[in-house]
This record gives structure tokens, C-alpha cells and sequence, in this order.
């Protein structure tokens, strides 16, 4: 990491949006690979934490004041004032990097982030728990829920499609997704 970011916490709601890839260009612009396919956060937040590859969330981290991200092809490239140059945007080279969940956009009425998601219990309407949402795939035209459940003492998971067809009713606040499925599927 560069000597001259400010070492800061990781705030308690920080998630992790993406990685630095590379340095893009010669005056300091970066190249981020977001993990997701709609990046609003990096756009949204002006201060970015950065960890170096492979740290634990306790491990220090540095806030980085963003000047401009902006799309391009695949990824986002992004400026700040503490990169004044090519070696300081290379010396980021695979730093994970961080944004408040706090500074995500609002979603609109039935969006959700993933992350809001992942750990949520998942019922059907007969009120059969189904198991806890793992994670997310997005499978082309649709995303998944990947749950995880215990059964008889044996791991199970299921695979619910994330569709209005099969999903009723998504209650952040009380941690629940209601859906049409059934356990045997």
C-alpha cells in the first residue's frame, strides 16, 4: 500500500465492491474490477477503504478521497489526489476495496443488493422453512438464490430462481423471503 493514504477502520457497514486491477494511463487513474455487474456504490461514495490482497477485515485499512470513477469497457477507472501518478496507482495494485454500505444508492420499490439478501431465512407460503440465502448467482437472464439448510442432520441446498413468479414477499426488516417452491424441488 502506499505510505501516503491515511491508515483508517474499516467502518462496521463496509462492504466489498471490487478490486484494484492495475494503473490506467500515466497521471494516476486506476483500473477497478467491480464484483458486481451494476457498480453503483463505487459511483456513489467519494471515500473508498482499501485492504491489501489476502488481509482479515480486522486488518487496517486506508481511505482513499475519490475525485471521479467513471465506466469503461468492463471495469471503472477512477482518479483520486492521494495517486498523483502512475508508480502510486500501481503500488495499489490488487488492494480489495471497500464502501460504506451506508453510501450505497437507495434502491427503488423490489431492488434489492445482494448483500442486503445473503442470510435472510426463506419460507414457502405453507410456511416451511426452505433454508438461508448463501449467496447469489446470476444465471443470464435471471439471478438465483442459492440456499443452505440442514436436514436429518445432512447439508442440503436448494436453488430458488429470484423472479416475482416464485417470490412473494422480501422482508429486510424481519430478515424473511417468502416464496412459491417447494422443498422438493
Amino acid at each position: 500500500m502506499l505510505p501516503a493514504l491515511e491508515a483508517a477502520e474499516l467502518p462496521a457497514d463496509a462492504i466489498e465492491v471490487g478490486r484494484i486491477a492495475d494503473a490506467w494511463g500515466i497521471k494516476g487513474w486506476f483500473k477497478v474490477l467491480p464484483h458486481s455487474a451494476q457498480p453503483e456504490a463505487l459511483f456513489s461514495s467519494k471515500r473508498w477503504f482499501l485492504q491489501a490482497p489476502g488481509a482479515s477485515s480486522k486488518t487496517a485499512a486506508f481511505r482513499l478521497a475519490i475525485r471521479e470513477a467513471k465506466e469503461h469497457s468492463d471495469s471503472i477507472v477512477a482518479s483520486s489526489e492521494d495517486v498523483p501518478d502512475r508508480n502510486a496507482a500501481e503500488a495499489l495494485r490488487g488492494a480489495r476495496v471497500f464502501v460504506p454500505r451506508s453510501s450505497f444508492p437507495t434502491a427503488g420499490i423490489d431492488e434489492y443488493y445482494w448483500v442486503d439478501l445473503i442470510g435472510l431465512s426463506v419460507v414457502n407460503r405453507e410456511g416451511v422453512t426452505l433454508g438461508t440465502v448463501r449467496e447469489l448467482l446470476a444465471t443470464g437472464p435471471q439471478t438465483t438464490l442459492v440456499l443452505t439448510a440442514e436436514e436429518d442432520g445432512k447439508a442440503v441446498e436448494r436453488m430458488v430462481p429470484f423472479v416475482s413468479v416464485f417470490v412473494d414477499k422480501v422482508d429486510l426488516p424481519g430478515r424473511l423471503i417468502t416464496v412459491d417452491w417447494q422443498p422438493e424441488f
